[in-house]
């Protein structure tokens, strides 16, 4: 009857195995977008920080992140507590000295001033090969949520004056780091972006 028993559990065993071997599998659902919680409170009023630098602009450059797109202005040199700037919503972007308007696509203009000159202070030799109401060289914000066009304004008198044509009016913050001022402007006026 013991050998039975055990022949008829092994049988049981084995058709409840074949059983789910035979079943398919059932596909696991789509993993949901993750969220990603954003900053916020950053505004859309100007921004500024008065100090000013000789160590001249090389390069602007942008990137993107979940949250925001990010503009920065490279000044090799400058410390952070040198570097000032403006940045601000402007209805048209004027060009310093001689009041030129420089069109700038998007839904919005931001006005990107930085207190270092864009030209060598002792030999007046440019160090940033932009050409006025040109786009950046070198910066392609195609795919970018927030970015929809740049310009340089030029370097007047220790400032150097770019243009970032932006989707609509959205928050921003300004950076100060070691050589750069960093530009992020949000994706959304909301929390979360997806």
């Amino acid at each position: 009857m013991v050998r039975s028993r055990t022949v008829w559990a092994a049988a049981a065993l084995m058709t409840a195995t074949l059983a789910v071997a035979v079943v398919p599998a059932e596909a696991a659902p789509a993993a949901a977008p993750r969220a990603v919680a954003c900053p916020t409170g950053w505004g859309s009023v100007a921004k500024s920080y008065s100090a000013g630098t000789t160590d001249s602009v090389r390069n602007v450059r942008t990137g993107r992140h979940d949250c925001y797109d990010r503009f920065v202005v490279d000044v090799p040199g400058g410390a952070s507590n040198e570097l000032g700037y403006t940045v601000q919503y402007v209805t048209r972007l004027y060009q310093d000295g001689s009041g030129r308007p420089i069109p700038v696509g998007g839904g919005a203009v931001l006005e990107v001033r930085v207190n270092a000159p864009a030209y060598d202070v002792e030999t007046g030799a440019p160090t940033y090969p932009g050409r006025v109401a040109q786009p950046l060289p070198g910066v392609n914000i195609a795919g970018y949520s927030t970015f929809r066009d740049t310009r340089y304004a030029g370097s007047f008198e220790g400032v150097t004056q770019l243009g970032l044509g932006v989707r609509a009016r959205l928050p921003f913050r300004v950076l100060r780091l070691d050589g750069q001022i960093v530009v992020d402007v949000a994706h959304t006026w909301g929390a979360a972006a997806r």
